[in-house]
């Protein structure tokens, strides 16, 4: 439950610290006190967006923090999975900065708004008149109808395979539209692929070719050098010749002529060397031989290689090659869909039995508390002095599933005796909307285990008799959660145990919102003001008294 709240630099209020109560609080004040004040700052705790309009002039920052106790109510699992550190004190806190940036905090540890927002709903529901609209809100209605089945664990179940669901039938799609498309590609894929494939290129082949066909080019030219250089060198006249003359008589010399010999050994060397030269160039010279078919044939692959390399627009075999792979690559990756997709329909087959299941379990839940509920509205109707007035469950089921399972909610609503049951939304008045969504409210909150709720001018439309009907359903709300009641309704402000007064003072400077506890004496005079304005009569003192005794 909210033990305190305290607000700073929020709008009209300077600093407010305010302690709550178990059971009823009714908190009143004039229109334009600063009740919507103190719950646009209790929507910061909320999670609510932050605006730094809000922050009173000439301050940097407003904080807002709430104190609840959450002793009892199961909430420690919950910290601990969330890296939370539990007391049963739990202090929520709120900052917006003048940058309009703010940070949230619980138990001192920073949270995003996220965490914020699952942390404060299960401690607080506040429900505004604006509220009321959620009655046109098929969703709403679900989420009602949930509440009181307790459907949380099977419907948590149901949407992480409904998730799983959709992500397997996302693949299956992306993986036909892939396949048809591949497979409206494969012939051209297949052609690319297999006329390079036939070709059989290998790496390095293409400069062996080029320079294969330059020799073949050159030939002439290269035989008529070699033949020239044989020639010279083995010729009668040639210098192998020559030399080997020279090493003869150097020879004769020898026993003459000491260093002689070293000349004639060196000599000799170079005669073997030019010797062995010779007969290299000689081979040169026989192995080369126009051949006009090879010349045609090399010209012929080297034109294929130029051609495939200027059609894929690259430079080498190498890149040539890594196309051939990746052609390759995706032939296998076609033939390949139709299993993957066999395999996929499979999961999916087997995720929708799962959901069928999951959701007919859903169902059957939703369908069991129907009747609780219309019978449990129209008792609430019956004291909320609409005796003939009817309430009804339409559920739907839908053709495919959806995160929420298969079913629609619809509320019908019959006001009149014998009246037929038709949308809620469509023919309940202002008023009858207030007691249906009270009813609900109750009806939900005695299934729940929710710490507090907070009914801002839920009243909107009723008065006299019904107010009174309607105070009395809070007061029974409030033995088993604290219930606080934002009002102008003297009956329904009677009804609590503890009375607040929200109001505002003026200074020379600025305007101020406050708020206090009311006395006993004090809480007649605000009654007996809401009975009959400022300065009630001693008539209108006396029935706020009787009002609280009741």
């Amino acid at each position: 439950m909210l033990r305190n709240l305290e607000i700073q630099n929020y709008a009209l209020i300077e600093h407010l610290n305010i302690d709550f109560l178990e059971g009823f609080s009714i908190l009143t004040g004039e229109t334009g006190a600063g009740k919507s004040i103190i719950m646009g700052a209790l929507s910061l705790i909320l999670g609510q967006r932050a605006d730094a309009k809000a922050i009173q002039d000439g301050k940097s920052k407003c904080v807002v923090e709430a104190t609840f106790d959450v002793k009892g109510y199961g909430l420690e699992d919950f910290f601990k999975a969330n890296d939370l550190d539990f007391f049963t004190d739990l202090i929520v806190r709120r900052e917006v900065l003048d940058s309009g940036k703010s940070r949230a905090f619980v138990n001192d540890t920073p949270v995003n708004l996220s965490l914020l927002k699952e942390v404060t709903s299960k401690l607080i529901d506040v429900h505004s008149q604006h509220a009321n609209l959620l009655l046109s809100n098929d969703d709403f209605h679900l989420n009602v109808l949930d509440s009181v089945a307790k459907t949380s664990n099977i419907k948590a179940e149901y949407q992480k395979k409904y998730l799983e669901y959709r992500s397997v039938q996302k693949q299956l799609n992306d993986i036909r539209n892939a396949a048809l498309k591949e497979q409206e590609e494969r012939d051209y894929i297949q052609y690319q692929y297999t006329q390079l494939a036939e070709l059989n290129l290998q790496v390095g082949e293409q400069e062996d070719l080029e320079q294969e066909l330059d020799i073949l080019n050159h030939s002439e030219d290269i035989k008529r050098v070699l033949s020239f250089a044989v020639d010279t060198l083995d010729d009668e006249q040639g210098v192998l010749s020559l030399l080997k003359n020279v090493n003869f008589n150097l020879k004769k010399i020898i026993s003459y002529l000491p260093t002689a010999e070293a000349l004639q050994n060196r000599l000799e060397s170079c005669w073997i060397e030019l010797q062995d030269l010779e007969n290299e160039i000689n081979h040169s010279l026989n192995s080369i031989d126009f051949d006009p078919n090879r010349k045609l044939e090399i010209e012929e692959r080297l034109n294929l290689i130029y051609s495939l390399e200027q059609k894929h627009r690259v430079a080498t075999i190498e890149e040539l090659l890594n196309l051939q792979t990746a052609f390759e690559t995706r032939l296998q990756n076609i033939d390949s869909y139709d299993e993957n997709i066999k395999n996929l329909e499979k999961n999916l087959q087997k995720l929708e039995n799962e959901l069928i299941s999951l959701a007919s379990k859903l169902t059957e839940m939703r369908k069991s508390v129907c009747v609780e509920i219309e019978q449990t509205m129209d008792s609430n109707f019956q004291l909320l002095g609409m005796p003939n007035a009817h309430f009804v469950i339409s559920l739907i089921s839908k053709s495919d599933f959806s995160l929420t399972g298969k079913d629609d909610v619809e509320f019908l609503f019959s006001a009149n005796k014998n009246g037929i049951p038709k949308k809620l939304a469509t023919i309940a008045s202002g008023g009858e909307m207030s007691r249906v969504m009270l009813s609900l409210k109750s009806l939900i909150v005695t299934k729940s285990f929710l710490p507090t709720i907070i009914f801002d001018e839920i009243d909107t439309g009723v008065s006299g008799e019904i107010a009174h009907r309607m105070g009395e359903i809070m007061r029974v709300m409030s033995k088993t959660m604290q219930v606080i009641s934002i009002t102008h309704l003297p009956q329904i402000a009677a009804k609590g145990n503890a009375h607040y007064k929200v109001y505002k003072t003026d200074s020379e400077l600025a305007t101020h919102t406050h708020i206090v506890r009311l006395k006993e004496d004090e809480r007649i005079q605000e009654i007996a003001e809401l009975l009959s304005g400022k300065n009630p009569t001693q008539a209108a003192l006396d029935n706020a008294k009787e009002l609280l005794a009741l």
